[in-house]
């Protein structure tokens, strides 16, 4: 009897010692989610988010697991009963016209684990950007894409704006202080590099051409002052009237001071521009004061600009506004006012280029002198030059200096003929150029023409500079540009202008 006694007591002791330790077990409290969205809509290239979820896990959390498609994303460790967790994307163009699923995974340390699913629809990548601000960041135009210039865009200094080949940009019309522009400030870059097969297409808003075109489908040619132009500015010395050290481009407000150009680092970097063509610029701010094609103010000689085009601007071609940046491989056609224009002791050198003038085209070369102290002269060589009978060959004026060799002349108008005004012919304007020539500081060497009605060289090569030229035939020409480097990439090819050229 005291024997089964102690058995059942010892019975009733385990089975309390039992239900002591059942009751001491750490509950399972599991895991939540929450705060993702169950769906959402954006085109492709837009942005997700960000988002923020939420995590709770009594037992502690350990980590949080993003899968796409049933693909790895993203893993993420967790610490605490309770975090949360920001959620951004991007959508690729690999996602356009797709429901991308993400699966949030989320575990604590017992294991459990709790899941939300988010249903991202994109849409299609959308293919034309108006841009209407400064460019303040480092900022990518891409390829096969269109940018609207909704005002002068200005990328300001210690930004750089990289537009890939191929983009299309078009301005929308303007004029005064809402003419519209693409302006590089000083500090500011540019790396705009197209290729032969797919150049950089600058335009109007009012042109149907898509990335990939070359000849606009709808616009002349002649066609001018639909919108600016690209406006480059650098720190590069010039020489301006009583030895400013900087001042404000021609084309843009006063009231601008992303205008300023011109400094003392002439080997100023303001990036690369290579195979652009430029068309319809032009836009009047002011009387007699529009916007060139492409003016360079005060650019240093670390810039690259290779292989430019500019078709139709109201204004001059390309104008240099002193600096030292050198330019290989530019054609003008259609230049509204003179085709290359140099001012303020720009010090750089121009090497293979084509001018093709229009019914407005004044000078095909004007060439201005220093403004101050400041005194250098550049170099513009290997250059093939077409005229119309409202044109003139060259302007050199103001105490013009530098080195003018290997250009050809042809299809001008005879400057014998009362009725040309003067017109056709290469002059020296004023005391102080022909005082540049007589000193040396003004060269000329191996200039060729093909003249009209047997004209003697002297007629049309004037002030003396008739001792430099000699008469050809057409295309007997033995200096000149190489036509090659403008076939396949520009307007002026495409609409067989090249076939007047040796």
């Amino acid at each position: 009897m005291k024997k089964f006694t102690f058995a059942l007591t010892l019975l009733t002791a385990s089975t309390l010692v039992f239900t002591s330790c059942k009751e001491e077990e750490k509950p399972d409290n599991g895991v939540t989610i929450s705060g993702i969205p169950a769906t959402a809509t954006i085109e492709a290239g837009a942005k997700l988010g960000p988002v923020t979820g939420s995590a709770e896990g009594l037992d502690g959390l350990v980590s949080l697991s993003i899968t796409k498609d049933g693909a790895p994303l993203a893993t993420q460790p967790l610490t605490g009963t309770s975090a949360s967790f920001p959620f951004e994307y991007t959508a690729v163009a690999a996602d356009a016209g797709k429901n991308v699923v993400f699966e949030f995974t989320v575990t604590d340390t017992d294991g459990d684990v709790a899941k939300a699913t988010h249903v991202l629809t994109v849409g299609a990548e959308p293919t034309t950007f108006r841009v209407s601000g400064n460019i303040t960041s480092n900022t990518t135009w891409a390829t096969g894409k269109t940018y609207i210039l909704g005002g002068r865009v200005t990328v300001v200094s210690g930004a750089k704006l990289t537009i890939q080949k191929g983009v299309v940009v078009k301005g929308e019309a303007g004029t005064g202080a809402n003419a519209t522009a693409l302006l590089i400030a000083r500090g500011g870059q540019i790396d705009a590099q197209g290729t032969a097969t797919e150049p950089i297409i600058f335009t109007s808003i009012a042109d149907e051409i898509t990335p990939g075109q070359i000849a606009s489908p709808n616009l002349d040619p002649t066609l001018e002052g639909l919108w600016g132009g690209i406006i480059v500015l650098g720190k590069a010395k010039g020489s301006f009237k009583a030895d400013a050290s900087e001042i404000q481009i021609e084309g843009i407000p006063a009231s601008d001071t992303n205008g300023l150009y011109g400094g003392t680092a002439d080997d100023d970097n303001s990036g690369t521009i290579k195979y652009i063509s430029i068309r319809h610029g032009g836009a009047n701010i002011g009387e007699g004061n529009e916007i060139n094609g492409l003016t360079l103010g005060g650019v240093g000689s670390k810039t690259v600009i290779e292989n430019v085009e500019v078709v139709a601007n109201q204004d001059d071609g390309i104008e240099w506004f002193g600096g030292t940046v050198s330019v290989k491989n530019a054609l003008v056609w259609n230049s509204g006012d003179d085709a290359m224009d140099t001012d303020q002791s720009w010090a750089g050198t121009l090497d293979n280029f084509i001018v093709i003038c229009g019914k407005n085209t004044d000078h095909a070369l004007e060439i201005d002198g220093p403004e101050g102290a400041y005194q250098k002269g550049h170099t513009l060589k290997n250059g093939s030059v077409k005229g119309i009978a409202e044109s003139e060959m060259g302007d050199f004026r103001d105490g013009a200096r530098g080195t003018f060799e290997n250009i050809y002349f042809f299809d001008f108008p005879s400057p014998a003929d009362n009725s040309n005004a003067g017109r056709g012919d290469f002059s020296l304007s004023g005391d102080k150029t022909l005082a540049t020539f007589a000193d040396g500081s003004l060269k000329f060497a191996k200039l060729e023409a093909t003249l009209k009605d047997g004209l003697a060289v002297a007629t049309v090569f004037k002030n003396g500079t008739a001792v430099h030229a000699t008469s050809v035939a057409l295309k007997a020409n033995t200096v000149g540009a190489d036509k090659s480097a403008f076939t396949g990439w520009t307007w002026a090819d495409k609409a067989g202008k090249l076939a007047d050229f040796k």
